[in-house]
């Protein structure tokens, strides 16, 4: 063994290092061996993943808490997903659908349900 190299490590030995399994490293391998370095580290995304086809990013999920906390439109008592989803055309120019609209809200604990809306805190429940 040349002094300037690391001992050779096995497959299992690896995997342990890194905390994936043996049948990774060796695809991993073969993919290096195959195809190159460059198509090893390569991310492949799904053109129908959720991260590639995601509409709301930072930007229209503040826009969407910024409407969904503000004065409800006339004629209703409070903001559903609907008036949302509408409401959101209009400002954005894009459709959004309601499920990307309610899994926004759910991610940041917004409930339309509620007599007040805004980052008002959620009720304590009693110890058993």
């Amino acid at each position: 063994m040349d002094a300037n190299h690391p001992p050779v490590k096995t497959y299992k030995q690896c995997a342990s290092d890194h905390g994936i399994s043996e049948p990774t490293i060796t695809n991993v391998v073969k993919k290096f061996v195959n195809e190159g370095l460059d198509a090893t580290i390569k991310l492949k995304r799904s053109v129908n993943s959720d991260n590639a086809q995601r509409k709301v990013d930072g930007r229209v999920e503040a826009k969407l808490l910024e409407v969904a906390c503000g004065p409800v439109p006339k004629g209703h008592s409070r903001w559903t997903l609907r008036l949302l989803e509408a409401q959101m055309k209009i400002i954005l120019d894009e459709p959004i659908s309601r499920e990307a609209i309610r899994r926004t809200l759910k991610k940041t604990n917004f409930d339309l349900t509620a007599a007040t809306t805004g980052a008002s805190q959620r009720k304590k429940t009693q110890n058993s």
